[in-house]
């Protein structure tokens, strides 16, 4: 037992094959990883908790495309300031606050705010947070990168994915037994003001991450607007694995966003889950991604992380069909398990590859422009997808969500490789 305690302490606090990972940079990131789930599990039950006041396909929509309209506007801007910085964490630990700080926020609006403004306030908050939610999702791929160097990904993120979907998968069921046992909507408010404790705590220990200062690199002037943008797109296009790359992504992810609101909104009205069930799903898809984590890591080492990518994207592809197939909640959470073994794999590869088209000197602005045209599906998908729930209805619009990963994974799956990378 103690020869275990002692192995565990030394996984959390200790890079066990990327020696350029300074040590106390790696707990902290482990740590701010205990915050950030702590304060997210809150997020599978604001859908949830808007559903259950009424609020329409569109306004559950909203809780996707209100950040994705702000970082297509934003994402470049922000980046091309992000780029500027020599020192990017203070950017990212305060933009990690602001951001869970909305869950406080919200829960104080079901208690202050009148129940035919409430719907209407909950979105404003969260309307508002979109501005340093797009900051946080360009500089936290900055900041992990930078902290576990070109060959450090992998274990890094794959232990900081773990604690976190360890801690949420906890924190989640701990919430849904608590929304079954108080009062509608006390339930609701005391879960989303005590979870944004997790905010402070994320902010105390990403603030303390220690990088290298970077000087950054030296603009071109542009005697126009239009020869700056031509500058810019120069840049981009000249990196042709980057655009190869995130033009494939960009498929697949529109099929993942188009699910995310179809699937709350499927669990409440088509399969009548209660709130616990809903907790036991989302457990369900968060606790195994811990072991999926572990075993992807292992499968990049030993098969190439070309694999790694073909079986995610075509395993996560089926899971909207499955849910689409069935109304037993059994069913769907072992589905969300399975789901979240690929799921696992897909958020380390995906980073992984991502980072290995950026050239590291320009990191921020490789990452905005990524960004903005993650956010094209982002506000499209969700209308969409309200859209298709009107029309054909929940379980259909999952089966389109299904085909649009099936498509980017044959993207991916006929992408011609050198044998350079086929080995990678």
């Amino acid at each position: 037992m103690i020869q275990l305690f002692q192995r565990l302490i030394r996984w959390f606090s200790t890079p066990q094959s990327s020696p350029t990972i300074h040590k106390r940079n790696f707990v902290n990131v482990q740590i701010d990883a205990i915050g950030v789930g702590l304060a997210n599990a809150a997020a599978p039950f604001l859908p949830v908790f808007l559903a259950r006041e009424g609020a329409s396909n569109l306004e559950v929509s909203l809780l996707t495309t209100m950040p994705a309209v702000t970082g297509l506007l934003l994402s470049i801007p922000i980046g091309r300031l992000l780029q500027r910085q020599r020192d990017i964490v203070p950017w990212f630990s305060g933009s990690r606050l602001l951001y869970l700080t909305s869950y406080a926020l919200t829960g104080l609006a079901i208690w202050l705010v009148p129940k035919d403004s409430l719907i209407f306030t909950i979105l404003l908050v969260w309307a508002l947070v979109t501005i340093p939610q797009t900051a946080l999702s360009i500089s936290f791929s900055v900041v992990m990168n930078a902290v576990a160097g070109p060959v450090g990904r992998f274990e890094l993120m794959s232990r900081r994915w773990s604690i976190l979907g360890l801690t949420t998968s906890i924190t989640v069921m701990a919430v849904g037994w608590t929304l079954d046992r108080l009062a509608y909507p006390l339930n609701y408010q005391i879960v989303f003001l005590g979870l944004s404790i997790g905010g402070l705590i994320s902010y105390y220990f990403s603030s303390h991450l220690t990088l290298e200062k970077v000087t950054p690199p030296a603009e071109i002037r542009a005697r126009s607007i239009r020869e700056s943008v031509q500058n810019y797109l120069s840049l981009i296009s000249s990196q042709k694995a980057f655009v190869s790359f995130v033009a494939k992504r960009l498929v697949y992810n529109t099929g993942a966003i188009l699910s995310v609101p179809l699937l709350p909104l499927y669990f409440v009205r088509e399969v009548k889950a209660s709130d616990s069930w809903i907790a036991t799903i989302t457990t369900a898809q968060t606790a195994i991604l811990i072991l999926g984590y572990f075993f992807w890591t292992r499968q990049s080492r030993s098969k190439g992380a070309r694999k790694v990518l073909l079986w995610t994207t075509f395993g996560l592809s089926l899971y909207p069909l499955a849910v689409a197939l069935t109304h037993q909640v059994g069913l769907i959470a072992i589905f969300a398990g399975v789901a979240g073994i690929f799921q696992a794999g897909l958020n380390l590869v995906f980073f992984d590859e991502l980072m290995k088209t950026v050239p590291p000197e320009y990191s921020a602005t490789f990452i905005s422009f990524s960004q903005s045209l993650e956010y094209i599906p982002s506000i499209l998908a969700p209308l969409l997808a309200s859209f298709l729930a009107s029309w054909i209805g929940l379980g259909a619009g999952l089966l389109i969500s299904a085909a649009f990963r099936l498509i980017g994974f044959l993207l991916f799956f006929f992408e011609k490789q050198s044998p350079a990378s086929a080995r990678a």
